[in-house]
């Protein structure tokens, strides 16, 4: 799945209050620090995922949380 479509799906998970999550996303994936799944996610997958990471501020710790969502073997 192209990272724009991901990043669709994403921004429909995150609310406008969470704009500075949402923005930690879009630059983890500019930056490598996120990859797009490497089969589909389902939405409930990637809604579980996404609501764990809004628990938190964003931080390091919070996208390679998230990065392990992802993609289970990402070493982050």
């Amino acid at each position: 799945m192209p990272i724009s479509a991901l990043l669709a799906r994403i921004r429909r998970l995150v609310p406008r209050s969470g704009d500075e999550h949402y923005d930690e996303i879009v630059r983890s994936f500019g930056v490598g620090a996120l990859r797009p799944p490497p089969t589909p996610m389902s939405d409930g997958e990637l809604a579980r995922a996404i609501a764990e990471f809004l628990k938190d501020r964003p931080s390091s710790g919070s996208v390679a949380t998230l990065g392990r969502r992802l993609d289970p073997s990402s070493p982050l």
